[in-house]
């Protein structure tokens, strides 16, 4: 029976789970840098091979007067070259190498250019007046007022907020739900006693005079119920009256107790000062001292409550509302015209045209988005740049140093074509120079 396969699996670097390394992106980054590398060597060798030959020249005695201009370029050319070769390979490695102080300094500088780009990025790019610049004149509020105004757009971002909700409530158990409802507003309710806060709140309400309202129009519905209660009258007196009583006493009888009704409703309706008014009034200021202050009273309460809580439809408060919301999210997710992502999308309308129509709504909304983004900038601003420091500081100073030379590194052999190209130029203009002066 053959071995089993066995499979290998190449580890990937911290660096390159960070930076997301692609594999493919990363070839062709090494191709360009190996054939920049070998241009600018091929610019070295070529310097050396004209000094070489024209000292080859000069060696033969019978040389031109040009060969030297030549030669003094392709020598400054030669030493340009390996001036900037130095230079660059001095960044990312030993040249040759040789552990020559203040080389390699990537490598060897990791942390301290990591902490120089953080403490960069913190003060050129997370200042309040620089966050606050850009966030201005990005104009955020009116252009998103504008987008989200547009019927196409308000619809996808109900049909987005719609499957969110799809989401989100078919990963939540309804058990769970139900249990969190219970217990953060059913039983949050239930708790504590009514008595005392009822109390206060009613006792606050009496000190602004705001009963009055309820008083007056409990005596002008008592007013308009007098007016009709004739009959009701009529039948209650028809019905208690004796035997004996004749009708037409019972009907004078009805008819005044309905005038004296009619003319006490209209009295206390009209009248704020009316001693009935003042009697509620002060039983609603006793009730309100009672129900923060008298035991019975507060018991009394509490047996309401408790009686309150008992119903089924308070028990199964939890378990109802949240079947209703699931319901209505699972119906109208992925129907355009259902109530839910129609209700959303004309919300979102109205949001936009407010942002986009209304300047002072925009200003605000600026406001607060610059505020919150220089408290974050201001508070948080070393924590964000610690990203940087603190992955930088993680790396591997060997992987680091490699992955920045992979990026950067064949832009850096222009330097080296440049160093060959203008030390010729300046050694030609040396030269010329000598030789016209001496």
């Amino acid at each position: 029976m053959p071995p089993p396969a066995v499979t290998h699996r190449t580890r990937v670097s911290f660096a390159e789970s960070f930076a997301g390394a692609d594999p493919v992106a990363d070839a062709e980054r090494r191709r360009g840098l190996r054939r920049m590398k070998v241009v600018a060597l091929g610019f070295l060798v070529g310097a050396t091979g004209v000094f070489l030959g024209c000292r080859w020249l000069q060696a033969g005695g019978a040389a031109a007067a040009w060969v030297g201009y030549v030669r003094a370029a392709a020598e400054a050319g030669m030493v340009g070259a390996l001036a900037d070769w130095f230079a660059v390979t001095a960044l990312f490695k030993y040249p040759l190498g040789i552990p020559i102080p203040h080389t390699a300094i990537i490598k060897r500088k990791k942390d301290q250019l990591g902490e120089g780009l953080g403490t960069f990025v913190r003060e050129n790019f997370l200042s309040p007046p620089v966050v606050e610049t850009k966030l201005r004149d990005a104009q955020i509020p009116g252009r998103l007022g504008k987008w989200l105004s547009e019927t196409a757009h308000a619809e996808r971002v109900a049909a987005e907020t719609a499957t969110v909700l799809r989401v989100l409530v078919e990963l939540l158990r309804d058990e769970d739900v139900q249990h969190v409802i219970d217990r953060m507003i059913v039983r949050r309710i239930a708790e504590p006693q009514w008595g005392p806060p009822v109390g206060r709140v009613l006792a606050t309400l009496l000190a602004e005079n705001r009963q009055e309202a309820l008083i007056q129009l409990l005596a002008d519905r008592a007013f308009q119920w007098s007016l009709n209660a004739g009959e009701v009258i009529q039948r209650v007196v028809e019905r208690d009256s004796p035997s004996w009583s004749p009708r037409f006493i019972d009907h004078l009888v009805g008819d005044r107790i309905h005038r004296e009704l009619m003319d006490f409703t209209d009295k206390v309706r009209r009248n704020p000062d009316h001693e009935l008014r003042r009697s509620a009034t002060r039983f609603l200021f006793e009730f309100a001292y009672d129900l923060q202050h008298d035991e019975a009273t507060i018991a009394r309460a509490e047996a309401v409550k408790e009686q309150l809580m008992a119903r089924e439809e308070i028990t199964n408060a939890a378990a109802t509302a949240w079947a209703t919301l699931k319901r209505l999210v699972l119906e109208g997710v992925d129907d355009p015209s259902s109530a839910l992502r129609t209700r959303i999308a004309d919300t979102v309308i109205r949001i936009g045209e407010s942002l986009r129509d209304d300047a002072d709504l925009r200003d605000k909304v600026d406001n607060w988005i610059v505020r919150a983004a220089q408290h974050l900038v201001g508070q948080y601003g070393v924590e964000i740049t610690a990203i940087i420091t603190d992955t930088i500081e993680r790396w591997d100073a060997e992987e680091a140093s490699r992955r920045i030379e992979l990026h950067v590194g064949r832009d850096l052999q222009f330097i080296r074509i440049n160093g060959t190209v203008v030390g010729s130029l300046a050694g030609l203009v040396i030269y010329t120079v000598a030789q016209l002066l001496f």
